[in-house]
C-alpha cells in the first residue's frame, strides 16, 4: 500500500507529470528536462529523483550526465497502468504539447550538464 499510496504523491505535482510525459518520448538528461519545461536544474533533478524513488524510472551514469528513462522491467501493474492513463490523459494538453516540441531542440551540452550528476544510488 506504501508504494501505491507514494506513486500517487508523486504523480500529484503537475511538473512531475510534465517530466514523465517526457521520458515517455524518450530517455532524458537533466538538463533537457529543464530545458523544454523551462525550470531549474535543481527542479528537474528533484522531479526526476522523486519520479526515480517512486519506481517509474531508471536512471544511468555516463560519466557526468545522468540519463533517465521508462523502468518497464522494474515497475509494477499499477505503475504501468497508471503512466498508460497519464500518456492517454495528456496527448492532447496544450502545455505538455509544447514540452514536447521543446525537448526535440534541447541541447545535451548545455553548461548546466556539468551538474546532471543525480543523487540517486
Amino acid at each position: 500500500m506504501r508504494k501505491l499510496i507514494k506513486a500517487f504523491k508523486v504523480l500529484s505535482d503537475e511538473t512531475r507529470l510534465r517530466a514523465l510525459n517526457l521520458v515517455l518520448e524518450r530517455e532524458c538528461c537533466v538538463c533537457e528536462i529543464m530545458q523544454a519545461l523551462n525550470i531549474s536544474q535543481s527542479k528537474a533533478s528533484r522531479d526526476l529523483t522523486a519520479l526515480y524513488d517512486a519506481g517509474f524510472l531508471k536512471m544511468r551514469k555516463e560519466g557526468l550526465w545522468s540519463y533517465y528513462s521508462l523502468d518497464t522491467e522494474e515497475m509494477t501493474e499499477y505503475h504501468n497502468e497508471l503512466v498508460e492513463i497519464i500518456n492517454q490523459a495528456l496527448q492532447s494538453n496544450k502545455t505538455v504539447l509544447r514540452d514536447k516540441e521543446r525537448l526535440k531542440t534541447a541541447k545535451r551540452t548545455n553548461v548546466s550538464c556539468i551538474k546532471c550528476k543525480s543523487e540517486v544510488g
